[in-house]
């Protein structure tokens, strides 16, 4: 779970969100983006169950980037505890997102693996949200790097598969084996 190390003040007040995010609002580090576009507390739950979600339909391919991070706290009072006595303790912490904030980059993956990636992450956050592609060129050694993590990545898979398939022969030609080695017995 994202959490600061240390904050200088534990306690804060809730603020409000007003305008448009005018930092960190454009694709930087990748090639693709999922932008805000609502104003929302996101959790470090959201953000992390987002992340699964990503990593899960990549499968070890492409590099993702986290941009926001939760370091709000947000404190509640325990339940049927009467007013006053001082502030809650913190419950959990947030990142603060405007609209048009750039949450999660992306790159070496294709468009389409990108747009879904991206779709199964925006189910996970309470806020609407956009895709959106880089206007920045990649350079001739970055697209380099990630084709060669991407071809290893399918290269591994390949060989997992044949792995398997192997092993499934294998096992039903040691079946076989068994069943022929029980008929010779039954004949005896």
């Amino acid at each position: 779970m994202l959490m600061p190390k240390r904050v200088k003040y534990r306690k804060q007040h809730r603020g409000r969100m007003k305008g448009k995010a005018l930092r960190g609002n454009k694709v930087s580090y990748g090639e693709y983006g999922l932008q805000a576009l609502e104003p929302a507390w996101i959790t470090s739950n959201q953000i992390e169950a987002a992340r699964i979600a990503i990593n899960r339909y990549l499968r070890r391919g492409g590099k993702v980037w986290i941009k926001i991070f939760p370091d709000k706290s947000v404190t509640s009072k325990p339940a049927e505890t009467r007013m006053g006595s001082g502030k809650g303790s913190p419950e959990y912490w947030v990142a603060i997102v405007k609209p048009g904030r750039v949450m999660f980059e992306l790159a070496g993956v294709p468009e389409k693996t990108a747009r879904e990636a991206f779709r199964l992450a925006s189910h996970k956050l309470p806020i609407k949200t956009r895709f959106v592609i880089s206007d920045v060129e990649l350079t001739e050694e970055e697209l380099a790097k990630y084709s060669e993590v991407q071809a290893d990545v399918i290269e591994q898979l390949e060989e997992a598969e044949m792995a398997a398939e192997e092993s499934a022969e294998a096992a039903g030609e040691a079946e076989g084996a068994a069943d022929s080695d029980e008929q010779a017995e039954e004949v005896e």
